[in-house]
């Protein structure tokens, strides 16, 4: 190979593209019970953490673009988990609110997060060494998310 640096095993790009990818699938038998897919799932923790948000909040902290979380949010209150109205204070924004249904939610799917650990430590990795990789990935977020700021327009 004339540039070991273009082989894919030297990749840190690839090694986090499979670990969201294989995680993210990871989720799916738990979502097919309750008929949401890892984004809605996102979408539905913000809203517990803390209800009646306005769309650019959801993108924001998502870290994704208005129009991928408008459908997502169109498809969820057709489900009847959030209803979607206009803001009082500004007609030009939307307020994301979670129904009936969606606050039952939060219960139905609170053990969630606790039984994807447990499938990762009973397949070889430590708590510590899960919670060791937090800070580190939240550094590296946060570098990366400045090279837009980089970007030539």
């Amino acid at each position: 190979m004339a540039f070991p640096q273009l082989k894919l095993d030297n990749q840190l790009c690839f090694r986090l593209y499979t670990a969201a990818r294989l995680v993210t699938s990871s989720y799916t038998p738990y979502f097919k019970e309750f008929g949401i897919t890892y984004p809605q799932y996102l979408v539905m923790m913000l809203l517990w953490e803390k209800d009646n948000r306005i769309i650019s909040e959801i993108t924001e902290r998502l870290n994704l673009e208005t129009n991928t979380v408008t459908p997502l949010l169109q498809r969820m209150e057709k489900q009847g988990l959030i209803v979607r109205q206009k803001s009082q204070a500004d007609s030009r924004q939307r307020i994301i609110s979670l129904t009936g249904e969606g606050k039952r939610l939060e219960d139905k799917m609170k053990d969630v997060p606790n039984c994807l650990a447990q499938k990762i430590m009973g397949n070889g990795m430590s708590i510590e060494e899960l919670q060791a990789m937090v800070p580190l990935l939240d550094k590296f977020i946060s570098v990366v998310s400045n090279f837009e700021k980089d970007q030539p327009r």
